[in-house]
C-alpha cells in the first residue's frame, strides 16, 4: 500500500482500542466470574465497596473545591450549594439519585444564568 494510507493512518488507534478493551474486559470478566461466590457480606466485598464510594466521594469533592474547564469559572459557594441543593432533593425524593442529580444540575446553571 502507498504511504498515508487509511490503515498506516489508522492502525494506531486500533491498537489502542484494542488493548485498551483487552485490559480493562478481562477484569470484568474476572469480576463475573469470581463475584457470584462471593457473599454479599462478606469482607472483601464491603472493602470493595467502600472503596469505590470514597473513590467517588474523591472526584465529586475535586470537581467542586478544583473545578477545570468553565465550572471553574463559578463561585465556589454555587458548587457547593447545587450539591447540597440536589443531595437533599435525593433524599425527599426517596433516594432517587436521577432526581438528587437533575435539582444539582438545574441550580447550577440557574446560578450561572443569573451570574451572567
Amino acid at each position: 500500500m502507498p504511504p498515508g494510507s487509511w490503515t498506516e493512518l489508522l492502525w494506531p488507534y486500533v491498537f489502542i482500542a484494542v488493548a485498551g478493551w483487552l485490559a480493562t474486559d478481562i477484569w470484568r470478566w474476572l469480576g463475573v466470574l469470581l463475584g457470584s461466590r462471593i457473599s454479599e457480606g462478606s469482607a472483601a466485598l464491603i472493602w470493595v465497596r467502600s472503596v469505590a464510594t470514597a473513590l467517588v466521594a474523591a472526584v465529586v469533592a475535586r470537581l467542586i473545591l478544583y473545578p477545570a474547564g468553565t465550572l471553574e469559572a463559578t463561585p465556589v459557594t454555587l458548587r457547593v450549594a447545587a450539591v447540597a441543593v440536589g443531595f437533599l432533593v435525593f433524599l425527599g425524593a426517596r433516594q432517587n439519585i436521577f432526581a438528587g442529580i437533575l435539582t444539582a444540575e438545574a441550580v447550577l446553571l440557574a446560578g450561572i444564568f443569573l451570574m451572567a
